[in-house]
């Protein structure tokens, strides 16, 4: 259980010393601040009960409103009304205080402490949301101890993982962030779902392969219950990432001291597995880019045809592809098509990552 005391040295003033007493100590694990009815208190009350999930969600919001005052309990609606107004007025105030002296500070800065509690309650659906409040609230979630908990929270000791994501291998900080999302995908319901409910590639052209760069490619020979073997070539790609037009359009740069965590060689990287009945002579496109992908109907009526381009330069947007300066591959008859993302549990990486 933690219980934290707030000073009056608040930036935004609104705080004030609070002495707990002894039945108003919550039983709850999650934090809360105590504080006047202001933004403030608000704003850590709705973070708390939107965010925090079910463990925060068990607490009712009366119990905890209970406990700044006995002006919450208040039965004369005379009085509700005139703290109503009250309230409104000094919002007027503030926003216009707010536009005749932009430059000056509004709001309350919390420390990290705070943020760090805060997200031990978050669901892993709702890290980005996290992120997005605050600088400090981001660069929470590229600390080792915030990845961590999260993979400690979610463990189960019948979970079957690969090598690199148990918990003994979890000591080391190089790529703990991408380790720790493959591990979700593993033991993690909501995010193991989207895996089983993807639709197969026939039904929906991967258009998000253009343009990417092909990084490797290799074929292997799988032995099944078929008289004759089938193969799978497989298509390692990487995303190519937008051009910016301006450059002041630049992204957060992570801490330093956390750039091992947020380590992770197959970032922004898919692979294209494509499972055909017998072996076909491939060139080489290593190195090139991806410009056009086709699915049709190969010529028994039982399976599929693929065609892939590649260019050596990528195409600009609106135009196509011109076919007599591209590479193209042709894989018939087609078994299967499988596009699997970084983090997908049947994705390939390396022990070493």
């Amino acid at each position: 259980m933690f219980l934290l005391g707030i000073s009056n040295d608040c930036s935004c003033g609104c705080f004030k010393k609070w002495q707990p007493a002894p039945s108003q100590i919550l039983t709850s694990s999650c934090c809360f601040l105590y504080c006047t009815w202001d933004e403030c208190n608000l704003f850590v009350l709705v973070l708390v009960k939107s965010l925090c999930g079910l463990e925060a969600s068990r607490v009712p919001s009366e119990e905890v409103l209970s406990c700044t005052g006995e002006s919450c309990d208040s039965s004369d609606e005379m009085d509700a009304k005139e703290n109503i107004n009250e309230r409104t007025t000094s919002r007027k105030k503030k926003s216009k205080r707010h536009k005749e002296n932009p430059d000056e500070a509004v709001g309350g800065d919390y420390p990290i402490d705070i943020w760090l509690l805060l997200a031990s309650y978050i669901r892993p659906e709702d890290i980005v949301k996290f992120s997005l409040i605050c600088k400090k609230a981001w660069t929470v979630t590229c600390t080792a101890a915030f990845w961590t908990r999260l993979y400690r929270r979610h463990y189960t000791l019948d979970a079957y993982l690969p090598l690199r994501l148990r918990p003994e291998s979890m000591e080391r900080l190089r790529c703990l962030r991408a380790c720790v999302i493959r591990s979700l995908y593993h033991m993690y319901e909501p995010f193991a779902s989207r895996v089983s409910k993807n639709p197969a590639i026939p039904e929906t052209t991967p258009s998000t392969l253009k343009n990417s760069k092909c990084l490797l490619f290799w074929c292997r020979k799988i032995e099944g219950n078929r008289r004759e073997p089938m193969w799978e070539f497989n298509f390692k790609f990487k995303k190519q990432p937008p051009r910016l037009k301006s450059k002041c359009c630049r992204e957060l740069q992570p801490p330093v001291q956390y750039e091992d965590v947020l380590t992770n060689p197959d970032q922004d990287c898919c692979l294209l597995q494509i499972t055909t009945l017998n072996f076909i002579f491939l060139p080489v496109v290593m190195g090139m880019i991806f410009t056009l992908f086709t699915i049709n109907v190969s010529t028994d009526m039982r399976h599929h045809r693929v065609r892939l381009v590649f260019q050596d330069s990528p195409i600009q947007n609106g135009k196509k592809p011109r076919l007599d300066q591209g590479v193209q591959v042709v894989l018939d008859p087609v078994h299967s098509v499988r596009l699997l993302d970084w983090w997908h549990p049947q994705y390939p990486f390396s022990l070493r990552a």
